[in-house]
């Protein structure tokens, strides 16, 4: 009976402990992002002030992409080891530092206290930083459902964490939107600086490191996937002292990270989620421009409608994870698929459909849609699916360099293309070609992995 009565304590303080860290993952991941997307919204405002260029803002964006890039692979990595609450802390904190920094620049830039030359390396330099920063956000809430959450319902989890994506593109464009057309653009790094600060204060309250952390079992013996004893004969942690048990994880760990490496059905589908970055990220980044002069929409106007986009975006990161667990059981191949049809058409409509506001709406609703599925399956729960669970954030690292460096690519071609129209005019054409070929070559890609099996681990 004293048993029965402890279990059953133990159990509760894990649910109560795995729901504290999923809920501050996924409401922290998201006030990552609206540190991360302020810039998405102050473009045009820039541009009209005479302080950038397209190119120059292409750019801008390249550094936090490309450094984002490079750091998700590191911090994939680092994160399987760490203390995953320092880990998202301390990425959070430098994020909120970057964006208090260019606004301040901003303020003295319009003040003439700054050359443009010397605004547009300042600010490669500090949103370079923000990237690396941002980087240490995703790999740190993988590893954490990773250690929380039991593999049959990890799907669902994985879902509605993935919503964080969408709550905080909302949040970039709407909230931050807001204050850029009341109080100028340079206002909306201050805004997104005190997002950021919320994001701080949830994860260092909620958000837990791992069930042993806690002074609980492992996820593994939690979950009912193993007995305690079975545990520990897998560990081999009941006769190794505790620095040869923590030795030998970590060179447990490096040897299925290495497993990642050389897995080919990993690195197609980090290929597929770079394609798919392009497209979403032409949207994130380019969407408000695109409307307010291909279009004629105003700045509030034309985030409002690119709003709308993350918004619809929680439906399908929710629903997916539910969805491919329940219904495919584990097999995300066939609403992946589906869902990068239905960007690619989505995209299309919202280029090529012309200027009337419920054309670019129902537009925005899809894309959201779609995008949803598609950061939570080619973002990362596919390739998850087929690693180790200890090489998640190996995994998660791979995909997360190719998508990056390929959002930073898109940005950089973005706006050369745009400048390569007359002087004081954006040329969309080759730009709308280039956003829609990455959204069909995204979608076709994940079919060479359509016969490839999953990781039971």
């Amino acid at each position: 009976m004293a048993e029965s009565l402890s279990n059953q304590k133990v159990l509760k303080a894990y649910k109560r402990q795995r729901m504290q860290t999923f809920v501050a993952a996924t409401l922290g991941y998201a006030l990552y992002y609206v540190c991360r997307l302020s810039m998405g919204v102050m473009k045009q405002p820039l541009i009209d002030a005479g302080l950038l260029s397209a190119t120059q803002l292409g750019v801008i964006g390249a550094c936090l992409y490309w450094t984002y890039a490079v750091g998700k692979l590191v911090n994939g990595f680092l994160a399987d080891s760490a203390n995953i609450k320092r880990f998202m802390a301390m990425g959070i904190l430098i994020s909120v530092a970057m964006n208090f920094a260019m606004g301040v620049l901003g303020v003295s830039a319009l003040n003439g206290g700054i050359a443009n030359s010397l605004l547009f390396l300042s600010f490669c330099v500090l949103w370079a930083l923000n990237g690396w920063a941002q980087s240490m956000g995703a790999p740190a809430c993988i590893v954490a459902l990773s250690r929380w959450m039991p593999l049959k319902v990890r799907g669902t989890f994985y879902g509605i964490f993935s919503a964080s994506h969408n709550i905080g593109e909302g949040l970039s464009f709407i909230f931050v939107g807001s204050i850029v057309a009341a109080f100028g653009w340079k206002w909306g790094f201050f805004g997104a600086a005190l997002g950021g600060i919320v994001g701080l204060v949830l994860v260092l309250l909620f958000f837990h490191d791992s069930p042993e952390a806690k002074g609980l079992p492992a996820i593994e013996v939690l979950s009912g996937e193993m007995t305690q004893e079975e545990y520990d004969r897998e560990s081999g942690n009941m006769h190794l002292a505790a620095a040869e048990e923590k030795k030998r994880k970590r060179l447990e760990t490096k040897q299925m990270q290495k497993m990642v490496i050389k897995n080919p059905g990993v690195w197609i589908l980090a290929a597929a989620s770079a394609f798919m970055y392009m497209s979403r990220y032409a949207i994130n980044e380019w969407g408000t421009i695109f409307l307010q002069e291909a279009k004629g929409y105003s700045l509030a106007e034309a985030a409002t409608v690119i709003g709308i986009n993350p918004v619809f975006g929680i439906i399908g990161t929710v629903v997916s994870g539910w969805l491919s667990d329940v219904i495919f059981k584990g097999d995300r191949r066939y609403p992946a698929f589906v869902a990068g049809v239905l960007e690619a058409v989505a995209l299309a409509l919202f280029l090529y459909g012309g200027p009337a506001k419920w054309v670019n709406i129902v537009a925005m609703v899809l894309f959201g849609i779609a995008i949803g599925v598609l950061i939570s399956f080619l973002g990362g729960l596919m390739a998850i699916d087929l690693v180790p669970r200890k090489a998640s954030g190996a995994a998660l690292g791979i995909v997360g360099i190719a998508s990056y460096a390929a959002a930073g690519l898109q940005n950089i071609v973005t706006g050369l293309l745009m400048d390569s129209g007359d002087a004081g005019t954006h040329d969309f054409t080759y730009v709308s070609i280039f956003w829609l070929g990455a959204a069909v070559i995204s979608f076709l890609l994940p079919l060479l992995n359509w016969k490839r099996k999953v990781q039971q681990i």
